[in-house]
């Protein structure tokens, strides 16, 4: 794995909301000019109810293959995201009709469980690029509708290293430790 990943993806994700600031680029416009396309449906794919029905499968997924630090990663790394992507929201204080937009919660969610399924299938090639091409369009239909551009690269970098962070964490599984992690607390 390359270590060097997560800091370098929190780096520049920090850069792109200071960089930005609490008004929209022109990139940012470009995207937002597809608000009334069909490019706006896209953003379904990044709606809580798709992610968590992803992360159920993905779930059921790790369990079978009797993967209980990829189960554990699976409840909590989303969770975790959105709570970390919640503390961020303040600091960057941009704001998109009405709410705070920096970094994209749902592009950080979608991005995490769509890596935990990569996970979970491990690395198979249909999956990665299912992964790749969902959260690609994930990007286009947040970024024409509720958010702007910059907002969902952002939230796709917190949400990689949140993944990359899991699966450090989940690959005990793998190591010969196949102590479940309730066993490992006690």
């Amino acid at each position: 794995m390359t270590r060097w990943w997560p800091a370098l993806a929190l780096v520049v994700m920090l850069l792109l909301g200071w960089a930005v600031g609490k008004s929209s680029t022109p990139v940012d416009d470009w995207f937002q000019g597809f608000g009334d396309t069909p490019v706006r449906r896209l953003a379904v794919i990044a709606d809580a109810r798709v992610s968590l029905a992803l992360a159920v499968v993905v779930l059921a997924g790790a369990c079978l293959q009797r993967r209980w630090w990829l189960a554990l990663m699976t409840v909590v790394a989303p969770v975790a995201g959105i709570a970390a992507v919640r503390v961020l929201k303040p600091i960057f204080d941009r704001q998109k009709g009405g709410g705070l937009a920096y970094p994209s919660g749902h592009l950080t969610a979608t991005t995490i469980v769509w890596g935990l399924a990569i996970l979970a299938a491990g690395a198979a090639w249909w999956v990665v690029v299912t992964a790749v091409l969902a959260v690609a369009s994930a990007m286009l239909g947040v970024a024409a509708t509720f958010h702007y551009f910059t907002d969902v690269a952002g939230g796709v970098l917190f949400g990689s290293a949140v993944v990359w962070a899991a699966a450090v964490i989940a690959r005990r599984d793998l190591s010969g430790d196949r102590d479940s992690p309730a066993a490992s607390a006690g």
